[in-house]
Protein backbone atom coordinates (compact mmCIF):
# COMPACT_ATOMS: atom_id res chain seq x y z
CA UNK A 1 0.00 0.00 0.00
CA UNK A 2 2.80 2.39 0.89
CA UNK A 3 4.59 1.68 -2.42
CA UNK A 4 1.37 2.38 -4.30
CA UNK A 5 0.97 5.77 -2.59
CA UNK A 6 4.61 6.63 -3.33
CA UNK A 7 4.09 5.71 -6.99
CA UNK A 8 1.00 7.94 -7.27
CA UNK A 9 2.82 10.90 -5.68
CA UNK A 10 5.83 10.32 -7.96
CA UNK A 11 3.64 10.23 -11.09
CA UNK A 12 1.71 13.36 -10.09
CA UNK A 13 4.95 15.22 -9.36
CA UNK A 14 6.32 14.18 -12.75
CA UNK A 15 3.20 15.39 -14.54
CA UNK A 16 3.33 18.73 -12.70
CA UNK A 17 6.99 19.22 -13.63
CA UNK A 18 6.41 18.29 -17.26
CA UNK A 19 3.55 20.75 -17.59
CA UNK A 20 5.37 23.68 -16.05
CA UNK A 21 8.73 22.93 -17.66
CA UNK A 22 7.27 23.22 -21.16
CA UNK A 23 5.50 26.49 -20.48
CA UNK A 24 7.20 29.78 -21.31
CA UNK A 25 6.41 33.22 -20.05
CA UNK A 26 5.31 35.99 -22.42
CA UNK A 27 8.62 37.74 -21.71
CA UNK A 28 10.56 34.62 -22.70
CA UNK A 29 8.66 34.41 -26.01
CA UNK A 30 9.25 38.13 -26.63
CA UNK A 31 12.98 37.67 -26.01
CA UNK A 32 13.02 34.61 -28.31
CA UNK A 33 11.24 36.53 -31.10
CA UNK A 34 13.70 39.43 -30.77
CA UNK A 35 16.74 37.11 -30.97
CA UNK A 36 15.21 35.30 -33.95
CA UNK A 37 14.45 38.55 -35.79
CA UNK A 38 17.89 40.02 -35.08
CA UNK A 39 19.67 36.86 -36.30
CA UNK A 40 17.53 36.63 -39.45
CA UNK A 41 18.10 40.29 -40.36
CA UNK A 42 21.85 39.87 -39.76
CA UNK A 43 21.93 36.83 -42.07
CA UNK A 44 19.85 38.56 -44.75
CA UNK A 45 21.34 39.94 -47.93
CA UNK A 46 18.55 42.49 -48.28
CA UNK A 47 18.86 46.19 -47.53
CA UNK A 48 16.48 47.45 -44.81
CA UNK A 49 15.22 43.91 -44.18
CA UNK A 50 12.15 43.67 -41.95
CA UNK A 51 9.94 40.74 -40.89
CA UNK A 52 6.74 40.19 -42.81
CA UNK A 53 4.17 38.67 -40.46
CA UNK A 54 5.14 36.64 -37.45
CA UNK A 55 7.38 33.65 -36.85
CA UNK A 56 6.18 30.22 -37.93
CA UNK A 57 6.94 27.74 -35.15
CA UNK A 58 7.50 24.07 -35.97
CA UNK A 59 7.28 21.44 -33.26
CA UNK A 60 10.33 19.77 -31.76
CA UNK A 61 10.39 17.01 -34.41
CA UNK A 62 11.61 19.74 -36.80
CA UNK A 63 13.33 22.16 -34.41
CA UNK A 64 13.18 25.25 -36.59
CA UNK A 65 11.29 28.51 -36.75
CA UNK A 66 10.67 30.27 -40.07
CA UNK A 67 10.37 34.00 -40.70
CA UNK A 68 9.73 35.84 -43.96
CA UNK A 69 11.77 39.02 -44.52
CA UNK A 70 11.16 41.83 -46.99
CA UNK A 71 13.63 44.44 -48.12
CA UNK A 72 15.44 45.69 -51.21
CA UNK A 73 18.28 44.17 -53.19
CA UNK A 74 21.45 46.20 -52.56
CA UNK A 75 23.28 45.07 -55.73
CA UNK A 76 23.61 47.79 -58.35
CA UNK A 77 22.30 45.58 -61.17
CA UNK A 78 19.15 44.81 -59.12
CA UNK A 79 18.28 48.53 -59.15
CA UNK A 80 16.91 48.57 -55.57
CA UNK A 81 14.11 46.15 -56.48
CA UNK A 82 12.02 44.72 -53.64
CA UNK A 83 12.84 41.21 -52.52
CA UNK A 84 11.80 38.55 -50.04
CA UNK A 85 13.79 35.97 -48.15
CA UNK A 86 12.78 33.02 -46.04
CA UNK A 87 14.81 32.75 -42.86
CA UNK A 88 14.96 29.40 -41.10
CA UNK A 89 16.22 29.56 -37.51
CA UNK A 90 17.76 26.35 -36.21
CA UNK A 91 16.73 26.36 -32.54
CA UNK A 92 19.36 23.81 -31.48
CA UNK A 93 22.32 25.43 -33.26
CA UNK A 94 20.96 28.97 -32.65
CA UNK A 95 21.78 29.84 -36.27
CA UNK A 96 19.82 31.59 -39.03
CA UNK A 97 19.83 30.47 -42.67
CA UNK A 98 18.25 32.55 -45.43
CA UNK A 99 17.13 31.76 -48.94
CA UNK A 100 15.63 33.92 -51.66
CA UNK A 101 11.85 33.76 -51.63
CA UNK A 102 10.73 36.26 -54.26
CA UNK A 103 7.99 33.85 -55.33
CA UNK A 104 6.15 35.13 -52.24
CA UNK A 105 5.80 38.56 -53.88
CA UNK A 106 2.58 39.23 -55.79
CA UNK A 107 3.03 39.47 -59.56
Amino acid sequence: MRNMMFTKVFILAGVACATTAGASTPDAWKDYDQRLTKACIAASGLKDAKPVGGPIQYDDRVPVTALVLAGRYPQKHMKNRPGRELCVWDRKAQKAYVSEADQLLPK
